[in-house]
C-alpha cells in the first residue's frame, strides 16, 4: 500500500485515501496498474456531490517538447470517466467509446484538474461528458460511454 494511503472502504479494496500532501483527503484507484504508472491521479467528492478529478504535472507527463503528452490527458480523461460514474457505478465496468478535443497545453508544476457529469445513465451504459483544465484554461473536453459488466458468480465453498 503507497505510504500516503490509508485502508479503503470494504465495498472497494482498491480505492485508497491519501493522508497527507496535496492530495490529503484525494482518492485513487491502485488496481489499474497503467494509471498507477502514469499518474498518480486523485478524485475528490465534493460538498455538493460533483467529482473532481486532479493531478501535478511531472517531468514524466511531458512530451518531447515540454507539454503534457496527449496519451496523459487521455489516461487522466478515461480514469475521470470512472471517478465522475462513481454514483451510478454497482460494478466492473468497462470504457466503450471515448472522444476528445485537445484544446490548450499544460507544462510541468501545473495543477490538472477535470469535472464532469453524467448525461445519461441507462441499464448497462452511462453516458458521461467532462473538461480539463488548469486554473482558467480549457485543456481538453471529452465524452465517453461506460459499460456495465454482469458479476460473475463466487465460486462456493465445497460446492
Amino acid at each position: 500500500m503507497h505510504e500516503l494511503t490509508k485502508a479503503p472502504p470494504p465495498r472497494r479494496p482498491d480505492l485508497h485515501v491519501a493522508t497527507e500532501g496535496e492530495f490529503e483527503g484525494w482518492r485513487t484507484w491502485i488496481r489499474d496498474s497503467f494509471e498507477s504508472h502514469v499518474g498518480p491521479f486523485w478524485h475528490r467528492i465534493e460538498a455538493d456531490g460533483s467529482v473532481r478529478g486532479a493531478f501535478r504535472v511531472e517531468k514524466k507527463h511531458l512530451n518531447g517538447s515540454g507539454n503534457v503528452h496527449g496519451g496523459c490527458y487521455m489516461a487522466f480523461a478515461d480514469y475521470s470517466l470512472f471517478a465522475i460514474a462513481t454514483h451510478a457505478l454497482d460494478s466492473p465496468a468497462v470504457t466503450t467509446n471515448f472522444s476528445c478535443e485537445f484544446l490548450d497545453a499544460a507544462r510541468e508544476g501545473e495543477l490538472i484538474e477535470c469535472t464532469g457529469e453524467v448525461s445519461r445513465a441507462g441499464g448497462s451504459l452511462i453516458f458521461l461528458r467532462g473538461q480539463m483544465m488548469s486554473g482558467e484554461r480549457l485543456l481538453l473536453t471529452f465524452s465517453g460511454t461506460i459499460k456495465r459488466m454482469k458479476r460473475k458468480p463466487q465460486p462456493q465453498p465445497n460446492a
